[in-house]
């Protein structure tokens, strides 16, 4: 059982929801993602995606665009990523890590090589955002092979086609997008995330994610009503972007906190 399964498998002994988190890698700086990464997990994170940083990230609203060119101006690589990972691992040998970015990175270091690094890092598993699953079975079978998840992007759009490639080629859990649009974005119609979740668990028994415009304690409770877990990273890159970068870990480990003692209060 991979970390990830294992992690939501917990979850629902216990009946909580759970809160996966993004941030970028390098973020607002290269000497604070761990300390972040561990702040999250104080704070009452399940499950982190790290972000690796892209100069194109298509699926980004303005947020994480400028969190991606921030790293980017320190020159963060996937190298990087990896080793954020590693010194992670280092005290913390429970969280899961999701790395999630985009193919042109991967296809450029080698998709075999790419499990490879991610595996010995210590990373659980991957988002790439523009590998649809038609298009990279054998990519999922060797991640799996490798005891690595790979999660895919499920949208109000996806036909129940796409469900049923997903439900073939997924593990870990799958992430429903809430919205039409970019991360970052409001305006969650709960109602209609309830009714594309239950579609979507009629082919897919994985877990389910919902992101994408969760902002504040609220929204992230009346998701949690439908989801096995609540995914939140422009907002919390929001308080990294207001806070002055030493204060970073400690702002994000209460704003996680505030939506933590939320999903718990359900």
């Amino acid at each position: 059982m991979s970390r990830i399964e294992h992690t939501f498998s917990a979850l629902k002994q216990q009946g909580k929801t759970g809160l996966v988190t993004f941030v970028t890698a390098g973020d607002p700086g290269p000497e604070v993602t761990v300390p972040i990464m561990h702040a999250l997990v104080e704070g009452g994170a399940d499950v982190l995606e790290l972000g690796v940083p892209f100069s194109d990230p298509m699926a980004e609203g303005p947020v994480i665009q400028r969190a991606c060119e921030r790293a980017l101006a320190f020159g963060i690589s996937m190298g990087d990523v990896f080793d954020y990972v590693s010194e992670f691992r280092k005290t913390n040998s429970h969280t899961p890590v999701v790395l999630m970015g985009y193919a042109n990175p991967i296809e450029r270091m080698g998709q075999s090589e790419f499990i490879r690094r991610a595996r010995a890092a210590g990373a659980d598993g991957a988002i790439v955002v523009d590998y649809p699953p038609e298009e990279c079975e054998a990519f999922a079978a060797e991640m799996k092979a490798n005891d690595l998840d790979l999660i895919f992007l499920l949208a109000p759009t996806s036909t129940p086609k796409r469900i049923q490639q997903v439900a073939r080629h997924g593990s870990g859990f799958s992430y429903y997008v809430s919205l039409k649009g970019v991360t970052g974005a409001g305006g969650i119609d709960t109602a209609d995330v309830a009714r594309r979740v239950a579609a979507i668990r009629e082919h897919v028994k994985l877990p389910i994610g919902v992101g994408f415009g969760i902002r504040d304690a609220e929204t992230a409770k009346s998701v949690a009503a439908v989801a096995d877990a609540v995914v939140i990273g422009s907002r919390i890159i929001q308080e990294l972007e207001n806070t002055p970068k030493e204060q970073g870990p400690e702002a994000v480990r209460a704003f996680v906190a505030g939506i933590r003692e939320a999903l718990d209060a359900r």
